[in-house]
């Protein structure tokens, strides 16, 4: 008869796979109780959740909903972080976590349904957050307008230098 905690977590466990872009495996080993309570803050100011799952009910939830075998990562303690809208954030919270601290180990995860390695995830806490992609994108659709006020702008600037010159070269009357 199987244990009916495990079934429920396993029921806890696809309910965040199913909605989730990314998820990122580490190793805790070696962290404090604060430390792991600094992170899980971390974690949350990005916009996820760090939870702790036994690796095999992990194991059977990705294979139950179709998704890649991670066994590959899911070896000694592992916490999983449930990323928010925004996979980047809390790629580059755990990245820079490990810049604290050398005892938390990136393990690898899964983006879009894919599989990812460790230097993956780093690759991916090195791309721009969702606020400063928007600001690019913004910035690079306004930039074209700015110019092309400037060069409507121009003829009229000219003719009021011309203006203001020819006014001041002739003598008050």
């Amino acid at each position: 008869m199987p244990n009916v905690h495990n079934v429920e977590t396993l029921g806890l466990i696809k309910d965040e796979l199913k909605d989730v872009n990314a998820m990122w495996v580490v190793d805790y080993r070696g962290l404090t109780v604060k430390q792991i309570q600094e992170l899980r803050t971390k974690v949350r100011e990005a916009g996820a959740s760090m939870k702790v799952y036994k690796n095999t009910l992990m194991h059977i939830a990705l294979d139950d909903l179709e998704l890649p075998n991670m066994d590959s990562i899911l070896e000694g303690p592992s916490a999983f972080v449930f990323a928010g809208e925004d996979p980047v954030a809390s790629a580059k919270a755990l990245k820079d976590f490990t810049k604290v601290s050398k005892d938390l180990e990136i393990k690898g995860g899964m983006m879009d349904g894919k599989f990812v390695d460790a230097g993956q995830v780093e690759a991916i806490a090195s791309l721009p957050s969702r606020e400063g992609l928007i600001a690019m994108l913004l910035g690079t659709i306004s930039n074209p307008l700015v110019q092309t006020v400037r060069v409507l702008n121009a003829p009229m600037e000219a003719f009021a230098r011309c203006v203001n010159q020819i006014a001041e070269q002739k003598p008050a009357a």
